[in-house]
């Protein structure tokens, strides 16, 4: 009889992720995942001593697939474009959306910390480039225009809702080049 095939580290993490994304968090365990695998619950907990460590591994991944979601862009202005984007990653991925931004991971954190985060920055820099502004007021510019994405996002995430991409793109335009005209004072 041929050897079993193994179940690796990486095929427990896709599981996870595949069960996160089409029925939500709260439904990954042990068996989820195995019957996901077709194997019994001894592989993933010989990989991951604790159901929480598996979810941490998933939430890396669904970060690293969330960033390059949100960075797809489609026009001559990055920032509008990574909101919509946030937005419409909201819209088809409900699930993902809530386990990265709806699950307590920034407890402790503020609104200044998110933004000053290290792997923001490189953004920050085009931003503030773009708008000809400092890194202080791109990093106003960034919030304002985050503030207002994430809130369509969590309305979008959390309700049977009718997406409307002209409006949200109205509003996030209209809130980056009001933030962008405030901050060089042009009002």
């Amino acid at each position: 009889m041929p050897p079993k095939a193994k179940v690796t580290k990486e095929m427990i993490i896709d599981a996870a992720f595949e069960i996160i994304r089409n029925t939500g968090v709260e439904t990954v365990n042990a068996r989820t995942v195995s019957k996901k695998l077709n194997c019994s619950t001894q592989p993933v907990m010989y990989h991951f001593k604790t159901i929480e460590e598996l979810k941490r591994a998933v939430y890396e991944k669904s970060d690293e697939y969330h960033s390059a979601y949100i960075m797809n862009m489609h026009s001559n202005n990055p920032m509008k474009d990574i909101g919509l984007n946030y937005i419409q990653f909201a819209v088809k991925e409900k699930n993902l959306f809530r386990f990265l931004f709806q699950s307590n991971e920034f407890l402790g954190k503020n609104i200044s910390e998110l933004i000053n985060a290290e792997e923001l920055q490189p953004i920050i820099a085009i931003l503030s480039q773009e708008t000809a502004v400092n890194t202080e007021q791109a990093k106003i510019i960034f919030r304002s225009l985050f503030l207002v994405a994430h809130g369509y996002a969590s309305m979008f995430a959390n309700n049977e809702m009718d997406y409307d991409e002209q409006t949200v793109l109205s509003d996030l335009s209209l809130i980056f080049d009001g933030a962008v005209k405030a901050l060089r004072g042009e009002f």
